[in-house]
């Protein structure tokens, strides 16, 4: 019997299709293509703060319309009912209702 190929420094798998191990030398390689940024496109970074505040701004009131209005309305009521209901489980809401003459 023959021994196991994991006692082998190498990764399996054909040669050549990766650098031989982790941390080895990186050879030139067939297929393989890097892109780096352009330092034209690297003047764009230092106003992306406050472009990125009024596009945010100016988005968001633009859509505002659409969840203020059901926000504003599901709140109404949800602070309507909460009052309603401790108004009626209270003694005054109790004698109201007509229902403390038992």
């Amino acid at each position: 019997m023959r021994p196991s190929i994991a006692r082998a420094s190498e990764m399996p798998g054909p040669k050549r299709a990766w650098s031989s191990w982790w941390g080895a030398p990186i050879i030139k390689q067939k297929g393989i293509v890097e892109y780096t940024l352009s330092p034209y496109q690297t003047k764009a970074a230092p106003h992306w703060v406050r472009n990125y505040v009024f596009n945010f701004y100016r988005r968001v009131s633009a859509e505002a319309v659409y969840f203020v209005i059901p926000f504003g309305l599901g709140y109404g009521i949800y602070a309507w009912a909460k009052r309603h209901d401790a108004h009626q489980n209270s003694k005054a809401g109790h004698i109201a209702s007509g229902a403390a003459h038992h």
